[in-house]
């Protein structure tokens, strides 16, 4: 009877002690996704679009508010200015000037490239859905850079409408992404975003640089730089229309 009395007392010890590296895995995610996005945002950025043989320069500006709301719109070169996507909830919009017509993203075609570059139009759509879509396991604590480094498992939920297989974090202390790294329903890395240049901007410590990397193919990445980064402005839902996605007033 005594073992069995020993036997309960662990096993409980056990159950809540998985229970609590569950739910500190769910908040850092959520902490990490909330202090990236904040309330709203205002970037000023460049993106660089790297091949083995060539390599591409874009500007854009994009505006956010909570984190089902954003709009991001090229301003230069020449040729790519005035593109831009909307992204409502899980549904993205494209408008492009040469043909001045607003599209509505298909669901087939959410994990295609966007705007040529390696992020996706399911990356820009889906910002938060790892909050709530996946379950959050602490692997383990390390120490990178003197700064304490939470690396996480995330896995979809089986009912959510995912392509991952898994995806795995790497959050600071201080909850900036550090890398998030995708994997496919076989197991395979298949590519890596890696969060650099961490310095103050829009009054917090923030990555300025974004790298997405293809990893099935090599020395291809894109990069978005921040050059300039506001947080909690003021934003009109107005800004988040489609009228102003083809006819801005922002």
């Amino acid at each position: 009877m005594r073992n069995k009395v020993i036997l309960l007392v662990f096993a409980t010890i056990f159950v809540s002690s998985s229970k609590a590296l569950a739910l500190d895995a769910n908040q850092i995610v959520k902490d990490s996704v909330e202090y990236w996005r904040d309330s709203s945002s205002y970037i000023e950025a460049d993106m660089t679009i790297h091949r083995p043989t060539w390599q591409r320069a874009s500007s854009l500006k994009t505006w956010t508010k909570g984190n089902k709301k954003t709009l991001v719109r090229f301003t230069a070169p020449a040729k790519d200015a005035g593109n831009a996507s909307l992204t409502l909830e899980e549904d993205i919009w494209s408008f492009s000037p040469k043909v001045n017509r607003v599209i509505k993203i298909p669901p087939s075609m959410m994990t295609q490239s966007w705007m040529g570059s390696d992020f996706s139009y399911d990356d820009l759509s889906k910002s938060d859905n790892i909050i709530d879509e996946y379950t959050h396991k602490l692997l383990e604590e390390k120490t990178i850079d003197g700064a304490k480094v939470f690396i996480i498992e995330s896995v979809p939920k089986p009912d959510a409408a995912i392509v991952w297989g898994k995806e795995v974090l790497f959050i600071r202390e201080d909850h900036i992404l550090l890398e998030r790294d995708f994997y496919d329903q076989d197991g395979k890395l298949i590519k890596r975003m890696l969060g650099a240049d961490i310095k103050i901007q829009g009054g917090k410590l923030y990555a300025s640089k974004i790298r997405m990397e293809n990893l099935e193919s090599k020395d291809e990445w894109t990069e978005v730089s921040h050059r300039e980064v506001k947080f909690g402005i003021v934003v009109s839902d107005n800004v988040f229309t489609q009228a102003n996605l083809s006819n801005p007033r922002e």
